[in-house]
């Protein structure tokens, strides 16, 4: 491993460390480990570690870059919290570990894991317990999409110019006879170098859906729709670079996603009933934890620190976090309000000839079940009672 030390031309400000931290992998793949360590409220040095000897000067000039571009306008927003649970913070230790010792989770690949046992149980159980408040108290409507999203959608939701750093692309090769033997010769010769390989695909018609709300604006393109509520479950799939850590941060992962259209004062209405609902599901779970004011990771070239005091400012975005370790806490749900965004890039329109509006929120399952297991271990008898029948029954077990 080669260790260097990069002095930043212009210091980071402590109360911007996460969103500093949070792109520092993305500045090069070529990154394997970074610290930071604070004085006096800045941070004027970034330690980074990689398995080959790399050109200090480039890393120096890429972090410099994301803190002229991204990081140093940020305006200074005070911590809000909206909602706090009234459970204590008591935490099991080793929760990931015993899982893979007990094979109720199996490392697949980077990013990605196999799940089994309890784990589905209680995933399952959690997943019908939102998608009955959405069924039964918001006469939500739900769909089952398929899991490649068109590119187009992709474009018009405008993740292109925003999010370049998750996109994943799905790609076949061209329909050609020709094609087909220049491909299998390739392979056939030992050459399986993905750009030899690749140099025979056609363009990029689909792509890895990062969230399900899209499938929904993509579904209602070019209609009037009046106030309504759509839900799905799905795959979600963002390239978390070295962000993944054990559940928390997954490329593949499964999101239970909730869409809100229509008028304004109904978006918004439906927003705020659905995070109080989710807030008493939390707490009748037993569950510590916290929501508060958020935004995205947007990378873009030139207004992103415009792009995420918007959202915190104007409280477009909230995120539910659940601990999982006495010093940390993910984000398992968010709640979010788009304005006319989406309808405007879809062509969606209002049966009352009024403008649309959309809102969505989203939970991860993989991380509001383990956040559960973080707080409850993974003995089914420890658990709340109905999470226990709740996940048995999800797996067809006896009592």
């Amino acid at each position: 491993m080669h260790h260097y030390r990069i002095t930043l031309e212009e210091p980071v400000a402590e109360a911007s460390r996460s969103e500093f931290e949070s792109r520092i992998y993305f500045v090069s793949g070529l990154i394997e480990k970074f610290s930071v360590s604070p004085v006096d409220g800045w941070i004027r040095e970034v330690s980074v570690s990689t398995a080959r000897p790399v050109d200090p000067a480039d890393i120096a000039r890429k972090l410099n870059l994301l803190v002229s571009r991204q990081i140093a306008p940020l305006l200074s927003v005070a911590p809000k919290e909206i909602w706090r649970s009234k459970h204590q913070l008591v935490l099991v230790r080793n929760v990931f570990e015993d899982m893979l010792a007990q094979g109720m989770v199996t490392e697949a690949g980077e990013g990605q894991l196999a799940l089994s046992g309890e784990f589905l149980g209680l995933m399952a159980y959690l997943d019908g317990r939102i998608r009955d408040i959405v069924g039964d108290e918001f006469d939500g409507r739900e769909y089952r999409y398929p899991t490649l999203l068109p590119f187009e959608a992709i474009e018009r939701a405008g993740y292109l110019s925003s999010f370049p750093q998750y996109l994943m692309f799905v790609t076949r090769l061209h329909s050609d006879l020709d094609v087909y033997a220049d491909f299998q010769e390739t392979v056939s010769e030992g050459d399986a170098d993905p750009a030899a390989l690749l140099r025979n695909c056609g363009q990029v018609d689909y792509c890895l859906p990062p969230t399900m709300c899209f499938h929904t604006y993509h579904q209602l393109r070019g209609q009037a729709v009046s106030d309504g509520v759509v839900t799905a479950r799905g795959k979600s799939f963002r390239f978390e670079s070295r962000y993944s850590r054990s559940l928390e941060r997954l490329w593949d992962f499964t999101i239970r996603e909730i869409v809100f259209v229509g008028s304004r004062d109904f978006v918004l209405g439906r927003r705020e009933d659905f995070m109080n609902r989710v807030f008493a599901l939390v707490e009748e779970l037993e569950l510590a934890g916290h929501s508060e004011p958020a935004s995205d990771l947007f990378f873009r070239q030139e207004d992103t620190a415009e792009q995420i005091a918007t959202q915190r400012l104007m409280e477009l975005k909230y995120e539910l976090r659940l601990p999982v370790a006495a010093d940390r806490t993910i984000s398992v749900g968010s709640f979010n309000f788009h304005e006319r965004f989406f309808t405007d890039s879809f062509g969606i329109s209002h049966t009352d000839d009024i403008p649309a509006y959309t809102g969505c929120a989203g939970i991860g399952l993989e991380r509001i079940t383990y956040a559960f297991l973080c707080r409850h271990g993974l003995d089914p008898e420890q658990w709340p009672a109905a999470a226990r029948e709740g996940a048995r029954r999800a797996l067809c077990l006896a009592p």
